[in-house]
């Protein structure tokens, strides 16, 4: 590649771009995670991250991307050989599932096209057929990153509780936690999974387990081997603010920094910045003529939009000459999608002139890579931001 001119424009569905403080943030000496002053860290984080969850309970912190929190929310709850209840959302839906199965699980996948969310519905048939109550766990995606899809997690609680069946409630937030309105409690969800890397606007490296009551009872008697991802052993280091093995420190000054930005933004408001960026974008793709890859609007992911090219234009090619010509990198498509369509990340420490050189960046490169399309289509998202944008403070 050419030698790119200032700066890049990092807009993937995440990794997601890391704020002036939080790299200021990471950027100090380790320190002793047996002393005091690690302590005192730790304690502050345990007392605030659970307002980014919207629960009171434990939120367990490894050092592990997402896929780890994946595992350690299955290996703390279910027994070798038990049904787990999965929905085909995309393309990390369907890694959860492998991820399953690889642990000696028993997943049902129900088939999904890649363009709508869960079907509560459909959940709730499912678990009225299992008379046995043998199925342990609904797993399900709440953002699929793959396909810009956001499904309706309240919903499939309610689901649940209409087929009275016992099934533990978990949800993966990798890509929609501190972006789209989010309620572990409220919502009755039983574990949250998450990972450091998108809204919290981390670099990878940190995941999470906000754990329900419910879920930890069913740790204590699961007899599934685990010992890195065990429960029990990190909620009773973290009680005095401590791990029961090496942290990662750097990333904890990190994440401290994250939770004080969000709460002094207010969730709410991070919540509505989100929603306002999302909805210029999805303006943008429609004033081009180009179809949004989620099907159901009340089903719009806030974090991300994914975009299907026309037929016979390859979107990595587009990506490519984006990324070259003018220094953006765009998600690719990914399983089903791959060569089809590609995602613009709206997500994070992101803001309304940072999406507008976004778009600007997308609108040249269809343009340049050939791709038909209509013109406008920043100046439809302009025309939207410029009525919509709330003052700072």
């Amino acid at each position: 590649m050419p030698t790119a001119r200032g700066r890049h424009f990092l807009q993937i569905p995440g990794p997601t771009n890391v704020p002036d403080r939080i790299l200021r943030a990471i950027d100090r000496a380790t320190i002793d995670h047996r002393g005091p002053e690690f302590g005192a860290m730790a304690r502050e984080i345990f007392a605030e991250i659970g307002q980014i969850f919207g629960t009171s309970g434990a939120v367990v912190i490894y050092p592990s991307s997402g896929t780890g929190a994946w595992e350690a929310a299955l290996v703390n709850t279910c027994e070798p050989g038990d049904r787990v209840l999965m929905a085909e959302t995309g393309w990390f839906a369907t890694l959860w599932c492998e991820v399953a199965r690889r642990l000696g699980l028993n997943p049902e996948l129900l088939p999904g096209d890649w363009r709508h969310g869960v079907d509560p519905a459909e959940i709730e048939a499912h678990l009225a057929a299992d008379r046995s109550h043998s199925i342990r766990a609904v797993c399900v995606v709440h953002n699929e990153t793959s396909t810009g899809v956001a499904s309706r997690v309240a919903e499939v609680r309610k689901a649940i509780d209409r087929a009275g069946h016992p099934a533990l409630l978990m949800v993966d937030t990798i890509s929609s936690l501190a972006s789209i309105d989010y309620r572990h409690d409220e919502w009755g969800v039983d574990v949250t999974v998450a990972g450091s890397q998108k809204g919290l606007m981390l670099p990878p490296g940190l995941g999470f387990n906000a754990v329900g009551e419910k879920a930890l009872r069913r740790s204590e008697t699961s007899r599934f081997p685990r010992s890195y991802w065990d429960w029990r052993a990190m909620i009773a280091a973290n009680a005095g603010g401590y791990f029961p093995y090496t942290p990662a420190t750097n990333l904890l000054y990190g994440l401290r920094e994250a939770i004080r930005m969000l709460l002094e933004e207010g969730m709410e408001e991070v919540f509505a910045r989100h929603d306002r960026l999302a909805e210029a974008t999805r303006r943008a793709v429609r004033a081009w003529g180009l179809e949004i890859v989620c099907a159901e609007p009340r089903e719009y992911s806030n974090s991300l939009t994914a975009v299907m090219l026309p037929e016979g234009h390859d979107a990595d090619a587009f990506r490519k000459v984006t990324l070259e010509r003018f220094n953006t990198s765009l998600g690719n498509g990914l399983g089903k999608l791959q060569g089809r369509a590609f995602r613009i990340g709206h997500l994070g420490d992101f803001n309304e002139p940072m999406l507008a050189g976004t778009l600007a960046s997308v609108e040249m490169g269809l343009a340049a890579a050939g791709v038909p399309h209509r013109k406008g289509g920043v100046d439809a998202a302009l025309d939207y931001l410029a009525g919509n944008t709330r003052s700072p403070g």
